[in-house]
């Protein structure tokens, strides 16, 4: 099965880079083949979140299983159901000299074998301009974030860490 794993280095905080990156309701608006990400059930320890994007104008959507461990800054996703076989994958958030070296991991199935015989280089070219497009995205929102976004991540980054603290 095919895996792309993409990474970058962000200059802020691994808490708050992790942090925003869990508040997926608000990726569409700092993502633009992010259409629209629905948060379903929200979770202590993750989300069910209904995902619509697209791909080189093609809308591809799906509902995924995220799970999010606090302790580690990291999170695993899953997918239940949609337009593809196989879409799962980790985030994981590194801190080191004051950036964050952000690492997205996907595996990924169409679940068509001729489609994937035929076009698997350049669906796999697509998944990895995606996963780098999804971090360039993060990167900028957590350097340069609005004030609202600046509140909201530090709201975000103090519950967790009071969330750690009992």
């Amino acid at each position: 099965m095919p895996y792309v794993e993409t990474a970058i280095t962000v200059i802020a905080p691994a808490r708050v880079v992790y942090e925003l990156a869990k508040q997926q309701e608000h990726f569409p608006q700092f993502m633009p083949d992010v259409e629209s990400v629905t948060i379903l059930e929200r979770r202590a320890d993750g989300a069910v979140s209904r995902w619509k994007t697209l791909v080189e104008e093609a809308p591809i959507e799906w509902t995924e299983d995220d799970r999010f461990d606090d302790d580690a800054l990291r999170i695993d996703y899953k997918l239940l159901e949609g337009d593809l076989d196989t879409f799962e994958g980790s985030w994981t958030f590194t801190e080191s000299d004051g950036a964050t070296h952000v690492v997205l991991g996907v595996e990924y199935d169409f679940g068509v074998p001729t489609l994937a015989e035929l076009i698997g280089p350049t669906l796999e070219k697509k998944v990895r301009e995606n996963s780098e497009m999804m971090l360039a995205a993060l990167k900028q929102e957590a350097e340069h974030p609005s004030s609202f976004d600046k509140l909201r991540m530090t709201q975000g980054a103090a519950d967790a860490k009071q969330r750690t603290s009992r």
